[in-house]
């Protein structure tokens, strides 16, 4: 090759996470990491990248020193003593919104449910307000910053979801807002469709229901198919007091005739037979599931339907763990989320790792997996991400220490352990020398 875009030389790992072209890990094998490991300090791993930003090559550094001798890299980053991962995917966040509920944190450390918050006027219904009055422009220079914040987390593709606008014109905002991250490549972004996230005040369920089969959903697949708007998934909250199975499933099946994969909240406050209900519907996802039945565990080890776990929202809710240890002896696909959103305000997905490993009793090569190849397949995109393999997207993190496990250990520190973010090949992020 006479150039390319990146050469990454020195490193003491590779972490490729999977090797042979796995489309998801489930079992054991979320447990046994893909590593290139090297024992010589002399000697590393050298990664290429190619000028449409793939992963070309990864080797050590004398094959490809010698395989690419001659040849001219646009950007070279020195390795040395550190360790390069995937780009972290976060399965599910809710970043576009106005108007923080700060002031609600207090009524949850004194007791109130998430219930009980949004019954009192605060939840969902306080964000729909603000949203709905903020401009596009205002919701977009807030989700860039907060895009911003991710990608120095080590995130560098990211599910957003719309559903603070409950109405066909402030949904479709919401998404414009989020095509233009998307366009501006600011971080790759897997979109989703969520208008059924709550009831609007002053409606019920069966009004909302047929309000989004009626007017959101058609005039919604108009701005998809005039290529106006690009939207990936589509999100119902499946819950008691908002929508139950049968509604959920009747806006599901409307989403997936319009050419939407199914990724939708289930089974976090209660048992709806969300999980079961997804697994008929072969969802690519369901989140939350803290609630999930025995048998909604085993239709998802038959459906693989991804179960993305959130556990932010199970500390800040203090909700019971969700059976993660249980899921993945089934063989339930387990991926991993921040549900950044104003609930929940946890950008940093080492954060999120460190506490599924506490919390939920997973081990850092689960959390990893879950939060590379299982988490990119939670949203159709495991061919192209989520393990560093030849031929995919050249998103990695690269770890200032000797192990890739400090990103996990060092609980709240990513920002000192995280040297560099490459994304396509560009690198996005890099720590400022001290």
């Amino acid at each position: 090759m006479e150039s390319c875009k990146l050469l990454i030389a020195g490193l003491k790992q590779v972490v490729q996470v999977c090797k042979n072209g796995e489309r998801m890990l489930v079992g054991d094998a979320m447990n046994d990491v893909a590593i290139m490991q090297s024992e010589d300090g002399n000697c590393g791993y050298s990664i290429v990248v190619d000028s449409d930003g793939n992963i070309h090559d990864i080797d050590t550094d004398k094959n490809i020193n010698h395989k690419y001798n001659g040849t001219q890299f646009e950007k070279s980053i020195d390795g040395r003593g550190c360790c390069v991962i995937p780009g972290l995917v976060d399965a599910h966040t809710h970043p576009v919104w106005a108007g923080d509920r700060v002031h609600e944190f207090a009524m949850k450390l004194a007791g109130a449910s998430y219930m009980e918050v949004h019954q009192a006027g605060g939840g969902i219904h306080y964000t729909v307000e603000h949203t709905r009055a903020a401009s596009e422009n205002e919701l977009y220079q807030l989700l860039k910053q907060r895009l911003t914040s991710m990608v120095k987390c080590g995130t560098t593709l990211v599910e957003c979801k719309s559903g603070y606008g409950l109405d066909t014109e402030s949904e479709l905002k919401m998404l414009r807002v989020i095509n233009q991250a998307k366009k501006n490549k600011i971080i790759d972004i897997s979109t989703t469709y969520c208008g059924a996230h709550a009831v609007p005040k002053g409606s019920t369920s069966e009004e909302m229901v047929n309000d989004i089969i009626t007017n959101q959903l058609p005039k919604l697949k108009q701005e998809i198919d005039s290529g106006k708007l690009q939207v990936d998934n589509i999100d119902v909250f499946c819950e008691k007091g908002v929508f139950n199975a049968q509604q959920t499933r009747k806006i599901l099946e409307e989403g997936v005739k319009m050419g939407l994969m199914i990724n939708f909240h289930g089974d976090e406050l209660s048992d709806s037979g969300s999980a079961k209900l997804g697994a008929e519907l072969k969802a690519q996802a369901i989140s939350h599931l803290e609630e999930i039945s025995d048998e909604g565990i085993k239709e998802m080890s038959k459906s693989h339907s991804v179960a993305v776990i959130l556990p932010t929202t199970a500390y800040i809710l203090r909700l019971k763990a969700p059976p993660v240890r249980k899921m993945i002896k089934a063989g339930v696909p387990v991926a991993l989320g921040s549900d950044f959103n104003p609930n929940a305000y946890c950008m940093s997905m080492p954060v999120v790792m460190h506490l599924a490993c506490v919390n939920f009793h997973m081990t850092m090569a689960e959390a990893l997996t879950a939060s590379t190849i299982n988490a990119a397949a939670a949203l159709g995109m495991s061919d192209t991400h989520g393990s560093l393999e030849v031929g995919k997207k050249a998103n990695f993190v690269i770890i200032d220490a000797p192990r890739w496990e400090h990103l996990v250990y060092q609980f709240g520190c990513h920002d000192d352990v995280i040297k560099a973010v490459v994304l396509g090949g560009d690198i996005i992020h890099m720590k400022h020398s001290t």
